[in-house]
């Protein structure tokens, strides 16, 4: 299989580079430091350059001033943005985008996604249910009376949702259909209570108590959040790849100048082997991204649904980048625990993406089941 970039995804990802070369990963104050949340809002700054960048309109059609390109350059932008920990809501809001595009009704398409690529309209998305374990579909009931929609439910730990004006929330119908609801912040029957995740974000419980919105606002074509669904999970294993390759550099770096006995202890073998399992890990990490991403944007038939793909992908991110910032932090001794070192950062980052979207034992739950409904000759 060919996985060579087009010129246009690499033009892409040469664009995020010259965006996130200025962005310093330990900006805001540590998470090991800080009660609550780091900072109030999302780096509002950058997020100003991701839109001078066109690099929030990438999956947008011309006719919104996206550029037209795919999950690949996607997850490619968002490989760099893990680098330098960005902290914009990039990942959430071009996937809502990409969704109300490919799903959409033409209103809804209307009111947001140029305002969406130019920046000034922010999405998120609910996709962690309840508790975080069970599927998100599955925490909020949707159903119709007369020409609105109600909604009901509770969704926890919804990224960047006080950032958001806009948050995309799957519910159930009373048939069993899943619908994708467009709720505005602040609308009447909506309300948000502060979290905090293990990197020291802000992220908010959704609480719907009878929220009306009429049907415009509702995406209630069939496959609309599973095709969400499966590119965030995607974009989530970007994230922990970019994430990843940039701890195993930081430990190369720390390790080539660290002395042991006259010698640097990457010259050691118990430590050059554990560095070596671990950039295995990351190829593995970037061979079923890639995979996953190419079938989402090519949409071509395999023998497993593409969810298959992306549960494959998902389960490497989760392991591999807990392994990584795991054998980093051993390498690193006590300096990799020194809060004015941004390792630590790294370390607690990882953690909420080998757990976000679910961690590998649930796609590893998933696959299986895909297996068994779809038995391989």
């Amino acid at each position: 299989m060919d996985f060579t970039f087009t010129e246009e995804q690499q033009a892409a990802a040469e664009a995020a580079k010259g965006v996130f070369a200025a962005v310093a990963p330990d900006a805001v104050p540590s998470p090991a430091m800080t009660p609550g949340a780091v900072a109030e809002t999302c780096d509002r700054a950058l997020w100003a350059r991701l839109a001078d960048a066109d690099l929030l309109s990438l999956l947008l059609d011309a006719r919104y001033g996206g550029a037209g390109l795919d999950a690949v350059a996607l997850c490619l932008v968002l490989r760099e943005s893990a680098k330098v920990l960005a902290r914009v809501p990039l990942l959430e809001s071009c996937a809502a985008a990409a969704a109300v595009q490919a799903y959409g009704g033409a209103e809804a398409k209307a009111d947001l996604l140029a305002r969406a690529g130019r920046g000034e309209t922010v999405l998120t998305v609910a996709a962690h249910g309840r508790t975080g374990h069970d599927p998100a579909e599955q925490a909020v009931t949707a159903r119709q009376d007369g020409g609105t929609w109600v909604l009901d439910g509770v969704q926890t730990a919804v990224p960047w949702a006080y950032d958001a004006d806009v948050t995309l929330v799957p519910a159930h119908t009373g048939t069993g259909r899943t619908v994708l609801a467009l709720v505005p912040r602040g609308h009447e029957g909506v309300v948000l209570a502060e979290q905090f995740s293990t990197s020291g974000e802000r992220l908010a419980e959704l609480r719907l108590e009878s929220a009306r919105l009429p049907a415009r606002d509702v995406i209630d074509t069939d496959g609309a959040w599973e095709w969400l669904r499966d590119l965030l999970a995607t974009g989530t294993c970007a994230l922990a790849l970019g994430l990843g390759e940039r701890v195993l550099r930081m430990t190369g770096e720390y390790t080539g100048k660290r002395e042991q006995f006259g010698f640097p202890i990457a010259t050691f073998q118990a430590v050059a082997v554990q560095a070596a399992d671990r950039y295995i890990d990351l190829r593995a990490m970037e061979a079923t991204l890639w995979q996953a991403a190419w079938r989402i944007a090519s949409e071509a038939p395999g023998p497993l649904p593409t969810a298959g793909d992306v549960a494959v992908a998902k389960i490497w991110a989760a392991e591999g980048v807990r392994r990584v910032v795991q054998t980093a932090q051993h390498l690193h001794g006590g300096f990799g625990a020194d809060v004015d070192y941004p390792l630590h950062r790294y370390h607690a980052w990882a953690k909420h993406l080998e757990l976000s979207l679910g961690p590998a034992a649930a796609h590893e739950e998933a696959l299986g089941d895909l297996l068994a409904a779809h038995p391989l000759a």
